[in-house]
């Protein structure tokens, strides 16, 4: 396996694409009106306290308070058997925290906040208000785990940090001394937070009494989203890190330098006069990422299509007909969506709650080995993702971890024709609309009408022209007054305007 990451960076968009074996795997897009705050650290101020979702909103000055759970509070889990804690008594309003933005605004929602504050490196993630060691769950293999718990202590105990420390998959693959430097980068870095958020509390005024606390302050600033991304992606197989941008390349090549010289050499500058993206064929790729319907190369489709609770995933095996009977027709399909589905909700950053309705099966150890299937896929997706059985219904529920937009949310608005529907009326259906609204519009009085004008689109006249002219014209009958049509080009088929003149 070949990984390639390519960075396009432009004055109005920045663009990091995983690309692995040729194929877009993962695409991470940056707006100016829209960057990410992830793992970002600001000292808030709690606005309110809702106990009727142990919650509380906390103002860090980027405008929409953040909500702040009480399991996301440091303090805030219950212990086993005993009943949760009570946010009210753990925060108050007014009160100053040093929080985390945990998840990028999603959906209309604020930020979502935490106390539980993590600082990432390459191989190690402190957690400075924890002493535990712990390892990436993506991490199976028990002698593994073992393995890197002893390491990260033993680091640990040489550097003298009192911090829980948490070892990342990159840890793997790490040296000893790779590790020693990421743990004495991540405490001098708290150390720094802490004193910048110390100054801002114990800040005093030339009479020697505390100033006013300056609240809705940034304490610490993430890395760019290219280093963060060339942070948490690159590794023994990756070949090629490519950047457009001058300084950029120079960020990248310093910290690839710092932090992983072996990967030197795979840093270049991309100076082509095709555009990075298009030379590669991304940018058809990521078109292909926004069409809801996936097609199979055994001849069946996945429909993908995300709603606001949750996305769904429909099978479908489309001309694929097995010659032998229907079950080695459905257990071939469902082979094959099972391999798919983890890559396209991985490119196309779906999170959530996810449900995949496969074909029917009937045999259990089909169901067991397309169940199989899916979760090996997915082992290669650094989001949480995790997978139930079969329900009796055929069903699969998978729940994959979210932290910012998916790429359609990102890319796409609600259409203007459907308001975001994915369906708009049809013309007989704003034909009859239109028949109401004359009904309604007579029966409130004709006084001063000497005709009622009808502005819709093309399809619409021709069919009030057409199949519906019998109604049409017993409704000018009705009405008393005679009914004009006229044809708006730029109208939907379900739009249309009625004028009493």
């Amino acid at each position: 396996m070949t990984e390639e990451i390519l960075v396009d960076v432009n004055p109005f968009e920045t663009r990091v694409a995983l690309v692995v074996d040729g194929a877009l795997r993962e695409i991470h897009i940056e707006r100016p009106a829209g960057r990410s705050l992830r793992g970002n650290l600001y000292r808030g101020s709690v606005n309110r306290v809702v106990a009727g979702v142990q919650a509380a909103f906390v103002d860090i000055g980027i405008g929409r308070p953040g909500f702040l759970h009480v399991r996301d509070l440091h303090g805030g889990r219950a212990e086993p058997g005993s009943a949760p804690p009570d946010i009210s008594k753990l925060v108050r309003p007014g009160q100053s925290l040093l929080v985390q933005v945990a998840k990028d605004p999603l959906n209309g929602k604020g930020v979502r906040l935490t106390t539980n504050l993590a600082l990432a490196a390459r191989t190690v993630v402190l957690l400075p208000f924890d002493t535990h060691i712990g390892v990436a769950m993506r991490i199976e293999d028990e002698d593994e785990r073992s393995r890197l718990k002893e390491l990260v202590a033993r680091v640990r105990a040489e550097v003298g940090t009192p911090y829980g420390y948490i070892a990342r998959t990159a840890c793997q693959s790490a040296t000893e001394d790779q590790v020693r430097d990421d743990v004495e980068d991540l405490e001098g870095l708290w150390e720094r937070v802490s004193r910048r958020y110390g100054e801002v509390a114990g800040a005093m005024d030339a009479a020697g009494n505390p100033k006013r606390v300056a609240d809705g302050r940034l304490v610490h600033e993430e890395l760019p989203v290219p280093t963060r991304i060339v942070r948490d992606l690159a590794g023994t197989d990756t070949r090629l890190i490519a950047v457009n941008h001058a300084d950029t390349f120079h960020r990248i090549t310093d910290y690839i330098k710092r932090c992983l010289p072996e990967l030197s050499a795979a840093v270049t500058r991309y100076e082509g006069k095709t555009p990075l993206f298009e030379s590669r064929g991304l940018e058809a790729a990521i078109d292909r990422a926004l069409d809801k319907r996936v097609p199979l190369s055994s001849g069946g489709c996945l429909v993908i299509e995300q709603t606001e609770a949750m996305t769904t995933v429909d099978v479908n095996s489309g001309r694929f007909v097995d010659s032998s009977d229907l079950e080695s027709t459905a257990f071939t399909t469902n082979l094959e969506a099972a391999r798919e589905i983890p890559g396209q909700l991985r490119l196309r950053n779906i999170g959530g709650i996810i449900v995949v309705d496969f074909i029917d099966m009937v045999d259990e150890d089909h169901r067991r080995h397309v169940l199989d299937a899916l979760l090996g896929a997915a082992t290669g997706d650094s989001a949480r993702f995790r997978a139930s059985g079969f329900s009796e219904l055929g069903l699969v529920e998978i729940s994959r971890r979210r932290t910012h937009e998916s790429l359609e949310r990102q890319l796409c608005d609600s259409c203007e024709t459907c308001s975001g529907r994915a369906f708009a009326k049809s013309p007989q259906s704003a034909c009859y609309d239109v028949f109401r609204a004359l009904l309604k519009c007579a029966a409130s009085g004709t006084e001063g009408v000497s005709e009622y004008l009808v502005r819709a689109s093309q399809r619409v006249v021709d069919r009030l022209l057409d199949e519906e002219a019998p109604y049409l014209a017993a409704l000018e009958r009705d009405v008393l007054r005679p009914i004009r049509l006229q044809v708006e080009p730029g109208y939907a088929s379900d739009q249309f305007d009625l004028v009493p003149r």
